[in-house]
This record gives C-alpha cells, structure tokens and sequence, in this order.
C-alpha cells in the first residue's frame, strides 16, 4: 500500500486535556503514553504506509518497548481504531431515560457520538477512515467491535424492558441503527460532509422508509 497522505499527529490539545481531567498521576502517564504510541503509529504509516509499518519501528518512534505497545494495544490495527467513542456512548446510553424508546435513544447516542467525533478528531477521522477502506484487517477489526456494541446495547435494553439479553427485536434495532451509522463513518461511498448532518438523514431512513427516494421537502419531519 502507497504511503497515507500526511496529516497533523497530534490531537487537539482540548481532548487530551479533557481526557486527562480528574485522573491521577499514574492515569494521565498511561494516557499520554497511549496518545505517544499513536501518534508515532500515525506519522510512521503516513511515511511509510500501513503494511511497512511493524510495531517495532512504531515502539522506537515513541521511545517505548515493543512489549510496552503490546500492553496497551493487541495489535497494529488496534493502534489505529478506537474504542474510546464506544465507551463514551455506553455511558451516555445508560443515562438515557429508562423509559425513553429504543430508537429514540439509540438516536441520541449516535448523534451524539458522530458529534463528538467531527468536533474534537475531525482530522484524525478521515485519516482512520482511508484505512478502514483500504486494508482489510482494520476493516474486520471494525467488523468485530460494532457486533461487541450491538451486544452491549441489546443488553441494556433487554435489561430495562426485562426481556432475555438476546432478544431478536432487540438486536435488530441496535444492528439497523448501527448499519446507518457505519454507512455514514466508514462506507466506501460515504460523502465527506457533515457528519451530524448525514447522521441525521441516515437515521432518518429507519424511521421513515417509505420516504426513500422523495425530495427532501416533502419527507415526514424526524423532530
């Protein structure tokens, strides 16, 4: 594979300050030592590209040992997707209203993290994305996390309408919703616009069909 397209290391200096409010000492070292590993990984692939880049070469780049890279990422690939946002969109999950619907709080979750994800890691997303496209053990890695987060989602609903954790309906809903929102991140086809937009008009989708295809003024309103 050719060499990425380069592009600016370093996150924005709000996330990581965000990221570091209220831990300890010992906390914000194993984040910043995250952030370090990353951050050589990315400059390495955009030099290099993805298949000449190995973890011994990402290790030396950020002043770490190979097995310290290890200890905090499984895998290359690991290196490069996040699970951060999924995280984040669990918690936000269980703050929702317990007797909010489904949908709608899946609603809110995925907006919420598609908004998220364009204001802090704009950058750093379309440069996550080409690779998702283009090599495909990060697209399985992709794969593998969205059938974790359907499972973990189901859950916490079937937790709150008391219904088994693998509740067919459930785990549908979840993978639908899910399915509009890797269309939007990672689609081959996915328009690079704005994310919260075409979230919206994703989501949209499943809460009205019958409106695919119609001009944008005579859809029914998702308000």
């Amino acid at each position: 594979m050719s060499p990425m397209p380069s592009a600016t290391t370093s996150a924005p200096v709000s996330a990581i300050a965000g990221a570091e409010a209220g831990l300890g000492l010992r906390e914000r070292k194993k984040l910043r030592t995250r952030q370090a590993i990353r951050e050589a990984a990315r400059r390495l692939i955009d030099e290099r590209g993805y298949d000449n880049t190995t973890i011994e070469q990402i290790a030396a780049a950020a002043e770490v040992s190979p097995s310290t890279v290890f200890r905090y990422f499984p895998s290359k690939e690991h290196i490069v997707l996040t699970d951060d946002y999924a995280k984040v969109s669990m918690a936000f999950l269980r703050e929702r209203p317990a007797d909010e619907p489904p949908l709608a709080a899946l609603r809110a979750v995925v907006t919420e993290m598609v908004r998220r994800l364009a204001e802090d890691f704009s950058e750093e997303y379309r440069w996550r994305r080409e690779l998702v496209r283009q090599v495909p053990a990060i697209r399985a890695l992709v794969g593998e996390a969205q059938d974790r987060w359907v499972e973990s989602v189901s859950e916490v609903f079937a937790e709150r309408a008391g219904l088994p954790a693998d509740n067919l309906e459930l785990r549908v809903l979840v993978g639908a919703v899910l399915g509009a929102f890797h269309q939007v991140l990672w689609g081959d086809h996915s328009e690079d616009t704005g994310l919260v937009e075409m979230i919206e008009r994703a989501l949209a989708v499943l809460e009205h069909p019958d409106a695919v295809g119609r001009p944008a003024d005579t859809r029914p309103s998702t308000v």
